[in-house]
């Protein structure tokens, strides 16, 4: 199998996880606490960003065979899976200007791939 697609995948993985990352910070963000350094120090959010953490070691690991120029389009699928996942997790609805938005991004990474 070809290492780019290989590395690819990995780096499809990582932005897989910063989303599922981001959507564990708006679940704890959207918890009341006591004071500003609880809204930080408190597990949901210190989880959250060593999520972060892996999703950047995934990132770096991948790029060295996925090609500079084309990191940038493959990140651009977060917003997708950052869409989807809050539809399915947080039950947000998709509006008809998100729906256009994730359509032209599918769009934009399908020319790119091509």
């Amino acid at each position: 199998m070809n290492k780019v697609l290989i590395y690819s995948g990995i780096y499809i993985l990582g932005v897989i996880i910063s989303a599922l990352a981001q959507i564990l910070l708006k679940k704890s963000a959207d918890v009341e606490r006591e004071s500003k350094l609880k809204e930080y120090l408190n597990f949901k959010t210190i989880f959250a960003y060593s999520i972060f953490f892996g999703a950047t070691l995934c990132s770096v690991f991948a790029y060295k065979y996925v090609p500079l120029s084309m990191g940038p389009i493959l990140g651009t699928t977060e917003y997708i899976f950052v869409a989807v996942l809050s539809y399915f997790l947080l039950k947000e609805k998709i509006s008809k200007k998100k729906l256009l938005g994730l359509i032209t991004i599918i769009v934009g990474v399908l020319i790119f791939s091509l």
